[in-house]
């Protein structure tokens, strides 16, 4: 089973970005750049890589969108010398959200923005095995504060994962956190392990497409069945992509476009690319015979 991938959208920088990410974390590599062309964004380059293993994707696309908190990056590290290096690296150019120092949850632990506004938490382990060293973190604020627990809940019975596990909630007097919401939570769809938080205090920013998750599908049923499960704003369907209830952007996509978008082919792609700029959900059986073409 592919797993969900993270999907970057920077306006200019996803090259640089990826690479810079890829210097600064172990077993760490670029797989593929490839550009589209004639979109409305005009010419986009796509990456694909991997950070310690886990896949991501990344694309230069214009500013339309830009990144914020609600969606962050834990990694955690097997020392202290681990998280500092890091920090020295993310956060230059950046924006501390919480200072690099002891923790109750990390005795070395640091939320910051990088230069390209990306968020990251930085953790020492201590001697807790790391089975997924990069955990996407999602923060429910605003209208979707307290909404944590429902919604991991909601993409569990969506993706057929394990029970989800609260692993602290608020207390009395943590106000305006409400008791018994979530603090933080961890659950896995897919193989991937997401973290999920609510957060009460004043935070001028929501979940946005610039941070969306890609889910592969292999069949058109697939794509139906997510598609028809978490689309809930039919404003925000455009090219594979749609929101769900709470607000946060997915792909669902299909896996032969890998195929398709990678043959270096610039015809093909480009009647390919053509094809699903007019879709909302992808139609697998177009896009083949499009790409089948002579």
């Amino acid at each position: 089973m592919q797993k969900i991938t993270p999907h970057l959208w920077f306006d200019k920088e996803a090259k640089e970005a990826a690479e810079f990410y890829v210097s600064l974390i172990a077993g760490s590599k670029i797989k593929s750049v490839t550009t589209i062309r004639e979109t409305p964004a005009g010419d986009c380059d796509i990456v694909s890589l991997e950070l310690a293993g886990q896949p991501f994707m990344a694309i230069s696309a214009g500013p339309l969108f830009k990144f914020n908190p609600s969606i962050s990056f834990q990694v955690k590290c097997r020392s202290k010398e681990e998280v500092d290096a890091l920090w020295e690296k993310l956060s230059a150019g950046g924006k501390v959200h919480m200072p690099l120092g002891n923790y109750p949850f990390s005795e070395q632990y640091g939320w910051t923005e990088d230069r390209y506004g990306l968020s990251w938490q930085l953790m020492f382990a201590g001697g807790r095995e790391i089975e997924q060293k990069i955990t996407p973190v999602l923060m429910f604020v605003g209208k979707v504060c307290g909404k944590a627990a429902e919604a991991i809940d909601f993409y569990a019975s969506v993706f057929k994962g394990p029970a989800p596990q609260i692993l602290a909630r608020y207390g009395k007097g943590e106000e305006p956190n409400r008791e018994g919401t979530v603090r933080y939570s961890h659950f896995t769809l897919h193989g991937q392990e997401f973290g999920a938080m609510d957060s009460a205090l004043e935070h001028k920013f929501a979940f946005n497409e610039a941070i969306s998750f890609m889910v592969p599908c292999e069949t058109q049923e697939e794509i139906d069945f997510y598609w028809d499960k978490l689309s809930a704003d039919p404003k925000a369907e455009q090219c594979g992509w749609l929101k769900d209830k709470y607000g946060l952007s997915w792909q669902i996509t299909a896996t032969a476009m890998n195929q398709m978008m990678s043959g270096g082919n610039q015809q093909k792609i480009a009647r390919v690319t053509r094809a699903f700029l007019k879709m909302k959900k992808f139609n697998i059986a177009e896009l083949q015979r499009v790409y089948d073409e002579p």
